[in-house]
Formats: structure tokens, C-alpha cells, sequence
């Protein structure tokens, strides 16, 4: 986890403020022909706790959030907050009421549950980890849990992992369905990452109850565009983390596009802020938020 002082979260702000007025060149093409057509965002900007809120306990990340009108959270496992499987069922109630209290909803709970191992003993684990955090979600009124790949093991065949990734994947949709929730797949780790494999992890998990998470990685960017991608794995997704924003000035990552793509295929679920460095003090979080949240309604809006 790393640390970012006040003075450089103000300047990495101030890089997210500039590039809100960033434009293309006149000889850039439209990412869509007929402007006035493409419809409104019917998708919320929500925050993931990692990492920007990592160091946050439950009440300052709650006051900030509905200060900066915020919401949904995914509460991501090991931070502050301290909303863990080990809460008990009054202490989960508590935390409910504290979301509902502030207006903020809580979207999922972010696990580090992962099934690539060749050791089905740590896999096995990691379902039973999944099931906890499931039961979690369901008493604290979340919509699903967010699991994760993280990487190809050596040595094994590339369809068998993904084939064990996807079946253990449909396990835990099976339980998390048993309450009314969903699993999401982050798109997440060398390899796995990769849509292609991505896409065959749901084909064999084959559930309702189990869609991906979209990571905005590197590897969805084929000749400037996540067009491919996105339309390889659009079946599956419901949810989404973005991160630095910024990116889409410096043509690095086309959020603008990706958010286009949403609204156009009619995506109404989320897409979670997700930055990786930690701010040293409250007030510089929340500082960000507000560029970040300036910049996302930029990017979001039809007419551009």
C-alpha cells in the first residue's frame, strides 16, 4: 500500500482538474457519429474502500461520502472500516443502519477470494471464505460480492485453470443466489486479465448469479479503443472499477469511450472509483473525490 502526501494528492488533483478541459484534436474522430443520439448516464459513480479510503474507519468514510454525494461503497476486506465476516449479527445490523442513516448504499463486499490454485484444498478454502463473506452482504443488505483471479499458475494447461476458475466461480454463484445476491469475477491478474480468458471463465460458470466486474486494465486497450473488449465481455458485466481518470486526456485509457459504451448498451449499475495510492490525511481524500467526481460528469455526458 502506498502513501501520498497532501501537497501531492493536491497536485495529482490539480492534473484531474486540467484535464477536464482537455479536448481532442479537430482531426480525432467522433467516438460516435450522431452526438444528440446517445443517450444519458443511467450508471452511478460509487468508490471501492481500495485505497484511497483504506485508512478511513466507518464514520469518516460515511461523512465523506455523502459530503461529496458518493454512493454506492464496495467495502474492500482488510481496511479500516473494519466490516468483516467476524462482525457479529448486531454488530452487522449497526453497520447497516450507519449507511442507511447517512443515505450512502453499500454495494458489495470486495474479497480477495481466488480459485486459480492447483491445490484443491486452497481452493476449497477459498469457497468456504466466499460463502462468509456472502452471508456477510446478505445481513448488511449489499447486492453481491466481488471475488477475483489472480493470475495463471505455471506448469498447468491454460483451459484447466480456467475451467476450475469458472466452476468454483459457479459454486459460489449457487450459494450467493440461495440469498438473493450476486458474485462478481474482477477482471483481475496476469493472464486472467486477459478479456479472452476472462469471457471462457463465464462461459463455464455458466450462472445467472455470477457476472464479471470490469477493471479498466491496460489489456482492454486494442489501437486506442476497448470496443473489443467491451463487447466480449459486455454479457457478463455488472459492475465496474475505474481508476485514474486523468488517463483518458493523456490517451492512455478512453474512458470517455467505455462510458459511452455503457450508456449505450443501457448499463445502470456502477462504476466504483478504485485508486491504488493512500492519502496520508482525510482531507486530502476527500479534496480528490471532489475533482475526481467533477471530472466523471465530464466524461460521462452525452454531448461530448
Amino acid at each position: 500500500m502506498s502513501s501520498m502526501s497532501r501537497r501531492g494528492f493536491i497536485a495529482a488533483a490539480a492534473m484531474t482538474g486540467a484535464a477536464i478541459t482537455a479536448r481532442a484534436d479537430e482531426s480525432e474522430k467522433p467516438l460516435i457519429d450522431d452526438r444528440e443520439k446517445s443517450p444519458p448516464a443511467k450508471f452511478r459513480l460509487g468508490l471501492v474502500t481500495y485505497n484511497i479510503a483504506a485508512d478511513w474507519d466507518l464514520p469518516t468514510l460515511l461523512k465523506i461520502c455523502k459530503s461529496v454525494g458518493i454512493s454506492p461503497v464496495e467495502l474492500r476486506t482488510t481496511h479500516k472500516h473494519g466490516v468483516e465476516p467476524s462482525l457479529s449479527k448486531s454488530q452487522r445490523q449497526e453497520v447497516r443502519k450507519r449507511f442507511e442513516d447517512a443515505d450512502v448504499d453499500i454495494w458489495g463486499c470486495g474479497t480477495t477470494c481466488e480459485f486459480q490454485s492447483p491445490d484443491a484444498k486452497v481452493v476449497q478454502k477459498n469457497i468456504e471464505s466466499c460463502k462468509q463473506f456472502i452471508d456477510l452482504a446478505s445481513d448488511l443488505g449489499a447486492k453481491g460480492v466481488k471475488v477475483r483471479p489472480n493470475g495463471l499458475p505455471r506448469d498447468v494447461p491454460l483451459e484447466k485453470t480456467l475451467e476450475q476458475i469458472g466452476k468454483a466461480l459457479a459454486t459460489c454463484g449457487k450459494a450467493a443466489g440461495d440469498k438473493g445476491l450476486e458474485i462478481w469475477m474482477e477482471v483481475h491478474g496476469p493472464g486472467t486479465q486477459n478479456p479472452p480468458n476472462a469471457r471462457r471463465i463465464m462461459e463455464v460458470a455458466d450462472s445467472s448469479n455470477v457476472g464479471c466486474t470490469w477493471n479498466s486494465n491496460p489489456t482492454d486497450v486494442k489501437n486506442g479503443s476497448v470496443a473489443e473488449s467491451f463487447q466480449m465481455l459486455r454479457p457478463w458485466i455488472k459492475s465496474c472499477h475505474i481508476n485514474e481518470l486523468y488517463k483518458d486526456a493523456t490517451k492512455a485509457y478512453p474512458y470517455r469511450e467505455l462510458f459511452r459504451l455503457f450508456r449505450e448498451t443501457g448499463y445502470d449499475r456502477v462504476t466504483l472509483c478504485e485508486v491504488a495510492k493512500t492519502p496520508t490525511d482525510a482531507a486530502s481524500g476527500e479534496e480528490l473525490l471532489r475533482y475526481y467526481k467533477a471530472l466523471w460528469i465530464d466524461l460521462t455526458r452525452p454531448d461530448r
